[in-house]
């Protein structure tokens, strides 16, 4: 059993990634603004953006751990958008940084935190391309936003935190657009027009995949800092993945001409080799 801190549990992804790993038998602590309606783990209520709080949080509560063993970072303002650009970008930066620092502080070296796509270059589209198809984590991040711009930090200050602490392992799970079965109902209208959900190569992540994701990036026995994109294994539209492609980026390289029907075009290769990711859940099976 790990004992495992999951900021942001009470969050979309957070309420999955803590059910998966309380089901796999790891001990799980929820560290949120605000509690979960699943109430499947303790909470702990916190500020993020609070140094002393995170700090101390990760050390010890009283009456409910005494030390953890690895950390799940998803608290976040989770898109653009949702309140002023300076705001998004002081709470994010700032809450992954007190967490980074504290985990350090209290001898934690498992940590895994929640990147996110939009460091690819989303929104994409035919006036902003990406560099090729699929896209990887090969190319240089290209945030077009003030949330993009912090997790591209958040991802160069895990590398200086890995520097600092070679014994350190930190990896960073470049969510796709996070969905529960009840948002599926929306997916076959998008096949009326491509340009609806091209902003992120047609792709998203089924929570409960991205809980599988995240237990293996814990459980990956592992130093240093990894970014890996984690999407589902097909695209959200019924049309092939080479017809979109085609008729969307046609300057666009194709890396690879042999896609599958609908194999995403956020490439999980390297998930799929490093961390053994293997998604479970389509829409196609949901509808």
């Amino acid at each position: 059993m790990t004992r495992i801190a999951v900021t942001g549990g009470s969050g979309k992804l957070g309420r999955a990634v803590v059910r998966h790993l309380v089901e796999e038998g790891h001990q799980v602590y929820n560290l949120d603004r605000t509690p979960s309606p699943d109430a499947l783990a303790p909470y702990i209520q916190i500020d993020l953006t609070d140094p002393g709080q995170v700090h101390e949080a990760l050390r010890s509560t009283e009456d409910v751990y005494d030390g953890i063993d690895a950390v799940v970072h998803l608290g976040a303002i989770p898109r653009p958008g949702l309140t002023t650009n300076s705001a998004t970008f002081d709470n994010n930066i700032r809450s992954t940084h007190n967490v980074f620092a504290a985990a350090k502080s209290a001898g934690i070296r498992n940590v895994v935190w929640a990147s996110s796509e939009t460091v690819l270059g989303l929104p994409l589209g035919p006036e902003n391309p990406p560099p090729y198809i699929p896209v990887d984590e090969e190319y240089h991040p290209q945030p077009n936003s003030s949330y993009s711009l912090a997790k591209t930090l958040e991802e160069e200050m895990a590398l200086q935190f890995c520097r600092w602490d070679p014994a350190l392992k930190m990896i960073g799970l470049r969510f796709s657009n996070v969905m529960y079965p009840e948002d599926y109902r929306e997916f076959p209208s998008f096949d009326a027009d491509p340009a609806t959900r091209v902003w992120n190569m047609w792709g998203y992540i089924d929570a409960r995949d991205g809980a599988q994701a995240v237990r293996k990036a814990v459980e990956l026995d592992a130093t240093g800092m990894q970014v890996f994109v984690i999407a589902n294994a097909d695209t959200v539209m019924s049309r092939s993945s080479l017809s979109l492609a085609e008729e969307v980026f046609p300057d666009v390289p194709l890396r690879r001409r042999d896609l599958g029907q609908h194999e995403t075009l956020l490439s999980i290769d390297k998930a799929r080799r490093i961390l053994g990711f293997d998604p479970q859940h389509s829409w196609r099976n949901e509808i």
